[in-house]
């Protein structure tokens, strides 16, 4: 009988808020609440609370790198990698987990025609003679390790090259030594043959430390445009269009 009089007061209960609700309009209202606009920046909003307005990146955190300037196929590249569980970072597999393929062609062209300026990350304390191994390793690298020059792929002034290798200049020192270390765990990986994993599983916790310092101490140049498709001939096969075009 207790169990029957709860039952009766509960429907009797929703009915009057399913009454109340009808007569306070709030379909009515929730109807006119502000549509959110359908633009580029609203649909992008994601992204650029992180990375910045115009992918610019973030220096104070570090952590969030330029997207401003890089090539488009390389940015949708990693747009892929994160969904196909390639790289791995939670907030970016789940924002990128339901986009289209033209979706992130969208994205990547809006951040790739970006053009604004680079600012400096902070360097955490090194050596003198670190950062003159870091830069021994960007410029040329150590052939009795078979270390290849990041300059060897990333073009001479490191602003990356046409279609998808990307620009290292201008780029957090944390962000850098992170993105590294992901690949020594296997964290980030990218299609086979991964000349990237070889080149980090080659540095030792010291490369790593100066390389990073080395290119995020780096002025960027004049011209911060990737260089032409073909500029470079990689010296390590990778699996992305033949050629370089997984790097940080």
């Amino acid at each position: 009988m207790i169990r029957a009089q709860h039952r009766l007061a509960t429907f009797f209960g929703a009915t009057v808020l399913c009454a109340l609700v009808q007569l306070l309009g709030w379909p009515a209202r929730a109807a006119s609440a502000p549509a959110i606009p359908d633009t580029l920046q609203q649909r992008i909003a994601a992204c650029t609370s992180c990375h910045g307005v115009h992918g610019e990146g973030t220096p104070g955190s570090g952590y969030f790198p330029r997207l401003a300037g890089k090539p488009a196929a390389y940015l949708v590249r990693q747009m892929q990698n994160f969904q196909n569980g390639l790289r791995k970072y939670a907030p970016m597999e789940y924002t990128l987990r339901q986009l289209s393929p033209a979706y992130m062609q969208e994205i990547a062209g809006y951040f790739a025609a970006q053009q604004v300026p680079f600012t400096r990350s902070p360097l955490p304390p090194v050596s003198a003679a670190t950062l003159l191994r870091g830069e021994q390793l960007v410029s040329k690298g150590d052939a009795a390790r078979h270390i290849p020059a990041c300059a060897s792929c990333h073009g001479s002034q490191l602003t990356g090259v046409q279609p998808s290798t990307p620009g290292l200049v201008g780029l957090p020192y944390d962000y850098i030594s992170a993105q590294l270390g992901s690949w020594r765990t296997h964290t980030r990986a990218a299609l086979a043959p991964d000349c990237m994993a070889v080149v980090a599983n080659r540095l030792g916790a010291s490369d790593i430390t100066a390389v990073a310092a080395a290119l995020a101490s780096r002025q960027p140049p004049v011209d911060t445009k990737a260089q032409a498709a073909g500029s470079v001939t990689p010296p390590l096969p990778c699996g992305v269009l033949g050629a370089s075009g997984d790097g940080a």
